[in-house]
């Protein structure tokens, strides 16, 4: 039970050329294109971080759903929060690139705009930053206080840590709750300012948990492959494989009804935001992006004799980080850039981050016992079978 993830130096290698390889091409990038470079910086980061964001609220979710078939894979997810506190280092580096991706940030173009003066008090850069760093400190205080309360469970058993755990789950998704929804409004919202939609922080809030949770899930299948995990069963594969035939419907439901209400109201404030995006060459990628969040997932999780398949579950999965990364590019490309453009800058940034995040909560995950010894349900999670 205390066996611990062995990292190789070949992965570790692997990801660390990943990042250099990465580094490499966003310092090229930042010299040839600054635009292009911010654009790619924000997607990338706040990609990276809704995975962790959405591990975070999985993990939150069984704690205070007290769910017991779950509890043998918590240190995934709490890995997975660790790249938390770099993504707020790398985001606070956007104040160098405000004027390439905020109209907002022009003093002149405000001056000229009667919508961004009334918007200003709100949409200026000092309170961005201010709303950026409260945002983070939310989220580094709750991720670490239920890694720490997982790991005194580990030290000292008890019921103690294991209800600080559900206490501390609580206070995290009503802040995550409220944090996160206006980290999207911020940080992506604000790239069209004169455009707004009700329904956009819940898509993305349930994007981050959707897409989190299928990251959780590549994670386990992956270690399973490796020879941990060696309980993991159909069972287990049933139960997340219904996390992520629930979360691609809910994330369907609202991506739909935000282009369904926009569409029929047919509003040309409301409409500018998708008819810039199938006038400007992204129609094909918001079909294409409907195929892989939604229309994929849900067919394939939901027969039993699919969603219990580790391969098909895997690639899935999968396929989901690249729907996670499309998603953002549909929404951040178009006001940054004007039309689709994709090539080594795209490719190197998306390498970079991918390596450190992978790094990061590999390391997470290499210093803690992979099993967690002393938490109740354990044996639950261990000896789980449903049908």
């Amino acid at each position: 039970m205390d066996t611990k993830v062995k990292i190789s130096k070949g992965f570790q290698y692997t990801a660390i050329a990943m990042i250099v390889a990465g580094a490499a091409v966003i310092v090229y990038s930042f010299i040839a294109n600054p635009g292009r470079a911010w654009a790619n910086l924000l997607l990338n980061n706040y990609m990276f971080l809704s995975l962790a964001i959405g591990a975070s609220f999985f993990i939150a979710i069984q704690h205070i759903s007290q769910s017991g078939w779950s509890s043998m894979f918590k240190r995934v997810p709490e890995a997975m929060m660790a790249f938390v506190p770099y993504s707020g280092i790398i985001m606070l580096l956007l104040y160098f690139g405000m004027k390439y991706l905020y109209h907002w940030a022009d003093p002149g173009v405000v001056a000229a705009d009667a919508v961004l003066q009334h918007k200003s008090p709100y949409l200026n850069i000092p309170f961005f930053f201010i709303r950026m760093v409260l945002f983070y400190i939310a989220w580094m205080v709750m991720t670490q206080l239920l890694r720490r309360a997982s790991l005194s469970e580990d030290a000292q058993g008890g019921m103690m840590w294991f209800e600080k755990s559900e206490f501390y789950s609580k206070v995290h998704i009503f802040l995550l709750a409220v944090t996160f929804s206006f980290a999207s409004f911020d940080w992506i919202m604000s790239l069209e300012p004169h455009w707004f939609s009700t329904l956009f922080s819940l898509k993305n809030f349930v994007a981050a948990f959707f897409h989190g949770s299928a990251t959780v899930v590549l994670i386990v299948i992956i270690l399973h492959e490796r020879g941990y995990f060696k309980e993991l069963n159909k069972s287990h594969m049933l139960d997340f494989s219904r996390y992520i035939f629930m979360l691609c419907t809910i994330w369907g439901y609202f991506a739909f009804s935000q282009f369904m209400l926009i569409w029929y109201g047919n509003i040309p404030e409301e409409t500018e935001y998708f008819a810039l995006r199938w006038h400007s060459g992204f129609k094909v990628i918001f079909y294409v992006n409907f195929l892989i969040n939604w229309f994929l997932p849900f067919v394939f999780m939901l027969p039993q004799v699919l969603n219990k398949n580790i391969k098909v579950v895997k690639t899935i999965a999968i396929l989901l980080i690249f729907g996670q990364y499309l998603d953002l590019y549909e929404q951040i490309f178009p006001a940054v850039m004007g039309s689709p453009i994709f090539g080594i800058t795209e490719i190197g940034f998306f390498i970079g981050f991918a390596g450190l995040f992978l790094f990061i909560t590999a390391k997470a995950l290499a210093a803690a016992p992979l099993i967690p010894k002393n938490h109740p349900y354990l044996e639950e999670s261990l000896h789980h079978h449903v049908h």
